[in-house]
């Protein structure tokens, strides 16, 4: 670990230099080595999949799997990542004083930046084309149930980035898989300049209790869609079937629903219509409360259910007086990810975009869009939790710091 720490931090010094037509040239090398390699990448995958078989969930097993059509779209990934502005080098202010001294605040690279994630082999290309762009290496330390697809994804890259001569240490993948190099991430003062850690709630809380080194936390999701008493009822089944059923397993899907008392007795037997009737092999287990129960079969909900993230096919529900109550449900039980109303009420918009303090709040519209390609930023990081330096999706501008750069002419104190 300490001999990847160091390759890592010697070749900082030559990313940070690349022009921006270097960085994308790499980039689109990057793109083509993935389908140049695809089966080999296929391959590995095949190995990763095998070996998870019959150990997680079959959601779970839909976040390891690789097809050529997901490789395809990594590929095309980076693309847009190499599409996107630089966001190296802007003058992001500027003033001068009144004796001509010029100040600068100038946007700079991170450096090294270290991410530790779990599960989905395409972070690992999404992760490197990031860093590059943003003229910072990246150490790669992924689960052990994707590792060989991981070790696939990233010698396809070093392979573009040394066809185009540009340093394959640029992109670095962490070999041991065990515990302790989570740990030496963590605490590598003085190699790693940012850790993001991206996953479930164990690792996020993981890297935030014990690094040593500067940390977002991002990823957790308990997402919650709130439908109001005003709300258009085929719109809001609409939204809710959205974001509790596109996709399960990923951050942005929601865990939690909360209904009005006043439109409960009609909203909930549409939901169980569509979410269970509707969906005999693959029906969404309801957890309610008591309320909920007196109108629709389910699952009665203990109290954790409102604070887990299910990444499944699971859905607690509650119903609620009021937005007010909402409103204070979310605070005491949110991740700070993504909320959403349904209404057509402006004063329950207003109540709710002002009161709710998670990094999206959505009116009308599944919360299943907090992406950063879905944003216009191109794929993303991770999403953002804490409010100190970046919050919700971590694009580009993201993943640079910033520098004052000052002019004088002799100027002294």
């Amino acid at each position: 670990m300490k001999e990847l720490l160091l390759t890592a931090k010697n070749a900082k010094f030559d990313v940070t230099k690349l022009t921006t037509a270097q960085k994308n040239e790499a980039l689109l090398a990057m793109a083509d080595a993935l389908l140049a390699q695809q089966d080999k990448i296929l391959a590995a995958n095949a190995l990763d999949m095998e070996a998870a078989k019959d150990k997680v969930s079959d959601v779970m097993l839909d976040r390891l799997r690789l097809t050529p059509e997901r490789i395809a779209g990594m590929s095309n990934g980076i693309r847009e990542v190499a599409a996107l502005p630089d966001p190296v080098g802007h003058v992001l202010e500027s003033h001068t004083r009144e004796d001509g001294l010029k100040i600068q605040r100038i946007s700079v690279p991170m450096g090294v930046i270290a991410i530790i994630y779990e599960s989905r082999p395409n972070v690992t290309s999404d992760a490197a084309a990031l860093a590059l762009k943003a003229g910072s290496v990246c150490i790669l330390r992924g689960g052990k149930e994707a590792f060989r697809s991981a070790n696939a994804i990233v010698t396809a890259l070093k392979a573009g980035l040394s066809s185009v001569d540009i340093t394959p240490d640029a992109v670095n993948l962490v070999q041991d898989i065990t515990r302790a190099s989570a740990t030496a991430l963590m605490t590598a003062n003085g190699y790693v300049d940012l850790l993001i850690p991206r996953g479930g709630a164990g690792l996020i809380n993981a890297c935030v209790q014990n690094a040593t080194v500067p940390c977002i936390a991002t990823g957790t999701g308990i997402c919650h869609v709130y439908v109001e008493k005003t709300a258009d009822l085929q719109m809001a089944l609409n939204i809710v079937r959205n974001a509790k059923t596109s996709r399960p397993s990923v951050c942005n899907a929601e865990e939690v629903l909360l209904v009005d008392k006043a439109i409960a007795p009609v909203f909930l037997p549409m939901l169980h219509e569509a979410l269970v009737a509707q969906r005999p092999e693959q029906p969404v287990e309801l957890r309610l409360d008591e309320t909920a129960q007196d109108i629709i079969p389910g699952i009665p909900a203990s109290p954790a259910d409102f604070d887990t993230e299910f990444l499944d096919y699971i859905l607690a529900v509650k119903c609620v007086e009021n937005v007010h109550e909402a409103v204070r449900h979310i605070s005491q039980h949110s991740t700070g990810h993504s909320e959403a109303i349904v209404t057509q009420s402006e004063e329950a918009k207003a109540a709710f975009t002002s009161g709710v303090d998670s990094s999206a709040v959505y009116v009308n519209a599944s919360t299943r869009f907090t992406d950063g390609g879905e944003f216009g930023l191109g794929c993303e990081m991770g999403i953002s939790t804490q409010k100190l330096h970046a919050r919700g999706p971590m694009g580009l501008r993201e993943l640079t710091t910033y520098k004052y750069v000052i002019t004088g002419d002799g100027h002294i104190r």
